[in-house]
């Protein structure tokens, strides 16, 4: 079988439905998405790109498989968690074993000012398969700075939130929400759980409005915001029509405030719900994890693979050390503290 006898085999259901037909199969395979988080929605929406076709998709994620994550994100199993891989690189694994034919490019990276039009440029769409605001936003300025549409996503508990943007002709998400919501004022997976279903309901809707955008049906995308509920049986759609702002400082201002770097340099964050401190410096570096490994082994356990370090301070605390210097402080929240454990284990 060649290789276009192949395509037409794989996608011929999907090429069955009138809205896509061949020409539509041909603009998915040569499209270019780019997903935002490898967490629960990320993995369903890299499910459905990879299996529709989508020519290049590419893979952001700063975290790695645990334990935890298995009830819901469903391209991961006990064997990544055991192993502590990235969850890109086991996204990537298991993506490349559904569609061997299209190029899938996985970043272990933490997505943020300094690194995101790298990142997320160059792509004809971006998905939103994160869990904050801060990252949210740093999509909606690329997404207007360079005339991207994205498509916003969420969940929590038992209910879910999406909403397509295109650059000049909807409201931004800054429209909406001006700034992100105080640390602590909104709920998490880890504070209020979540149950698998509100995930795929959500990142499907997306994935469908994906299809709709990168075959050109722009006609037919959904204008409005979606909150479902599916646990209290709601479906909501919330009008979009007046929601653009004149004043908006993304959409109307072209002012990027999330695309400029922390002052002040290296950086430390809360991450909410984890009982943990994310620190990331200004100008990534390579570590040598084989060296650093050999220099805590006698301190503490060590656990390696090519992607992260995980050293374990004590039964609570850890150190997860990439190689491009981010560091995962677990099992504290207080940032004074979790400075003093990095220098003490990692140096300045």
């Amino acid at each position: 079988m060649n290789k276009l006898d192949e395509s037409n085999e794989r996608y011929s259901r999907q090429m069955l439905f009138p809205p896509i037909g061949e020409q539509g199969q041909e603009k998915l395979m040569k499209s270019r998405v780019a997903i935002a988080g490898m967490g629960a929605l990320g993995c369903v929406l890299a499910n459905h790109m990879v299996r529709a076709g989508i020519g290049y998709v590419r893979l952001i994620d700063r975290d790695y498989v645990e334990l935890s994550n298995l009830q819901r994100q469903m391209l991961y199993d006990e064997d990544d968690a055991l192993n502590n891989l990235p969850k890109v690189i086991a996204a990537a694994q298991k993506l490349s074993k559904i569609n061997s034919s299209i190029q899938i490019d996985p970043h272990v990276v933490d997505l943020n000012s300094t690194n995101a039009e790298d990142l997320l440029k160059g792509v004809d769409l971006i998905l939103d398969g994160s869990d904050n605001f801060a990252v949210r936003f740093l999509i909606n300025d690329i997404s207007i700075k360079f005339a991207i549409p994205w498509i916003y996503g969420g969940a929590v508990s038992s209910r879910g939130v999406c909403m397509t943007i295109l650059p000049g002709q909807t409201p931004c998400l800054r429209c909406i929400f001006n700034q992100f919501p105080a640390a602590g004022t909104v709920e998490t997976c880890d504070t209020s759980g979540v149950i698998g279903p509100i995930i795929h309901v959500v990142a499907s809707s997306q994935a469908a409005e994906a299809l709709k955008i990168l075959t050109g049906a722009l006609d037919q995308l959904n204008r409005q915001m979606i909150h479902f509920d599916l646990w209290f049986n709601q479906h909501i759609p919330i009008e979009m029509n007046k929601a653009r702002k004149e004043d908006c400082p993304a959409c109307a201002l072209k002012q990027f405030d999330y695309l400029f770097p922390e002052v002040g340099g290296d950086m430390m964050e809360t991450l909410c719900g984890r009982d943990s401190v994310q620190f990331h410096p200004s100008h990534p570096s390579s570590l040598d994890l084989l060296a650093l490994a050999e220099r805590l082994k006698p301190i503490g356990q060590v656990e390696l693979n090519p992607f992260l370090l995980k050293f374990h301070i004590d039964e609570v605390r850890r150190l997860v050390i990439f190689p491009d210097g981010r560091v995962i402080i677990q099992g504290c929240s207080d940032i004074c503290v979790a400075k003093s454990l990095y220098s003490r284990y990692i140096g300045n």
